[in-house]
């Protein structure tokens, strides 16, 4: 297996992080930005931002999905879909058949 070469990076707020990819993402400010409560506080930075991305930001909203078109968008993995469901399940709500 290879070593990964990280470079150090500085985001538009001043904070110093290392990546080895080409993420623009910066790690401190993601952390920063995640919310405390809430179905969207379950899921990892990828999967939340590719939800928030979509305007998904209430389980409202995320019952008008199915689950093949929430797949569907860039950073959502099946991993996550267990989480929704819960949390769909615990408002009374479901994905869209």
């Amino acid at each position: 297996m290879g070593t990964s070469s990280k470079n150090t990076r500085t985001c538009n707020k001043g904070h110093q992080y290392f990546k080895s990819s080409d993420c623009p993402t910066c790690p401190i400010c993601e952390q920063e930005r995640k919310p405390d409560t809430g179905f969207l506080s379950l899921l990892s930075a990828p999967a939340r931002r590719a939800l928030e991305q979509n305007g998904i930001t209430s389980l409202e909203k995320l019952s008008t999905y199915s689950e093949k078109e929430i797949l569907q968008f860039h950073g959502m993995g099946p991993a996550s879909l267990p989480k929704l469901r819960a949390s769909l399940q615990e408002k009374g709500l479901s994905f869209k058949n």
